[in-house]
């Protein structure tokens, strides 16, 4: 079968008119407009696509919007639209894809040292927002957690900073990351409210070996906690463990694989 060549140079004049389309819209600073199209109407095309990257990102990242004068939020979401190319075609992942930029693409020197951990506490309360995946009620009578096997909830992460992010306002604007890091669980409950709550290192290191052993039972996710921590007081590692596991399971930040003491 003979392929039409009237065809063909239809075919590669229609992707080099769209490649030169396309990167008008993305950088004009760099590209020169299509000759075929009016001015007036490839800025009227340019401010549209622009403006609706611009509207998610505002959206999405409103703390670090207000941290930056509009020149400044200008210039950025002008430098990811310019330089990022989207593996997505999806608007609401827009928000990843940025995070995608500013960890691998972005370069200045005046930006703030915690804008990608502040981008990416963001994104998480967002993705968590509109997550699709739901977590059951705990049972009332989960005081006794001792022989439980427990999970975290899918929609729950914990989280490490070197910045504390979650206070973090125009009015706080660390210049250097604190001696101790920041961790925090994020999660949504169970009215759909996503939340925060700052932990301690142990604590965190609890949530991780519940996460890396799904359905571990919760005497032993506390006593590997006990044996890494090396404390002169395993005891009160396990008697405060148990107490933080309860609150979180209150929280459905832990959930219950099943109940009852094993015979």
């Amino acid at each position: 079968m003979h392929s039409n060549p009237l065809e063909t140079v239809m075919s590669v004049d229609f992707k080099a008119k769209q490649l030169e389309f396309a990167a008008y819209i993305r950088d004009p600073e760099n590209n020169p407009p299509p000759a075929d199209v009016q001015p007036q109407r490839m800025a009227m095309y340019r401010e549209l696509f622009f403006n609706n990257i611009d509207s998610f990102l505002s959206a999405n990242f409103p703390v670090l919007r207000t941290l930056l004068n509009s020149k400044q939020w200008f210039e950025l979401g002008q430098d990811f639209f310019a330089k990022h190319a989207s593996q997505s075609p999806h608007f609401s992942e827009i928000p990843e894809e940025f995070l995608d930029y500013l960890q691998n693409e972005r370069d200045s020197a005046d930006d703030f040292p915690f804008m990608l951990e502040l981008a990416h506490y963001e994104w998480v309360e967002m993705a968590l927002s509109i997550s699709k995946e739901t977590v059951p009620a705990n049972p009332p009578n989960s005081d006794n957690l001792s022989y439980q096997r427990i999970r975290l909830s899918p929609l729950a992460w914990p989280l490490a900073y070197q910045y504390p992010v979650h206070k973090i306002s125009p009015a706080f604007l660390p210049v250097t990351a604190p001696d101790l890091a920041t961790f925090l669980i994020v999660y949504r409950d169970l009215h759909d409210e996503v939340n925060f709550i700052e932990i301690t290192p142990l604590t965190y290191r609890l949530l991780e070996i519940i996460q890396e052993h799904e359905e571990m039972p919760t005497m032993d996710c506390l006593k590997q906690v006990a044996e890494e921590s090396n404390h002169p007081n395993p005891e009160m590692i396990m008697t405060g463990g148990q107490a933080i596991l309860k609150e979180l399971v209150e929280k459905t930040v832990i959930t219950l694989v099943d109940l009852g003491r094993p015979e």
